[in-house]
């Protein structure tokens, strides 16, 4: 086939119209998005003005009354007879984080809107998973189990005030013994955190 001046004329021509025929359809479609857009937030924004005036839930997952301001964590005293000396004070410290990490309340010395005390009241350190070696029973596993009892008060709706006794529970190696996990800081508040989570769930995430 032979190219000749009219063939490039025609074939640019027909470049042309794709050229505007995808631009206008590129436009249409990025008009319809913008449009979509902005009727869901004009539909999604009263919700959310609605939701965040009534209190009733904010966006770390916390359902706390407007009206509580302070959050009053008093040491947890330590009552477990094998827990170490500084069980009370890591536990309670731990405590105070998490709920300084989660919400906006203001901690405070005593008297707080919400209050939290307590005690630990075991830390059991036993075998696990016992095995059979040798005709004799041997540990496949250890385990220690921290148990906390937690007394929750709020002061602006007594109704959710609770106590509990709340558990956790982890397995160590049998090469493990008590005093290395005692040592160990990363375990331990992983152990804390479990139990310090569940009474933050059942106190301002009402679960």
């Amino acid at each position: 086939m032979t190219w000749n001046k009219r063939n490039s004329l025609e074939l640019l021509a027909v470049g042309y119209w794709l050229f505007a025929f995808c631009s206008d359809a590129a436009r249409k479609l990025i008009t319809r998005t913008k449009s979509t857009l902005a009727i869901s937030c004009q539909l999604l924004l009263p919700f959310l003005f609605l939701l965040s005036g009534c209190g009733i839930y904010s966006f770390s997952g916390t359902n706390i009354d407007p009206k509580v301001k302070t959050v009053s964590i008093s040491t947890f005293a330590n009552n477990a007879s094998n827990g170490p000396s500084f069980l009370a004070q890591r536990f309670t410290e731990d405590f105070k984080d998490y709920f300084q990490r989660n919400t906006t309340l203001k901690l405070v010395p005593r008297d707080g809107d919400l209050q939290f005390e307590g005690q630990i009241i075991a830390y059991d350190f036993a075998p696990a998973a016992i095995q059979q070696q040798n005709g004799q029973d041997q540990a496949g596993a250890n385990q220690l189990t921290i148990q906390v009892r937690v007394k929750f008060t709020n002061t602006q709706d007594p109704k959710q005030d609770f106590e509990q006794t709340l558990q956790t529970t982890r397995p160590f190696p049998a090469t493990r013994d008590i005093t290395s996990i005692n040592n160990d800081a990363t375990a331990l508040r992983e152990l804390f955190r479990n139990i310090i989570t569940d009474a933050f769930n059942k106190s301002v995430a009402n679960w």
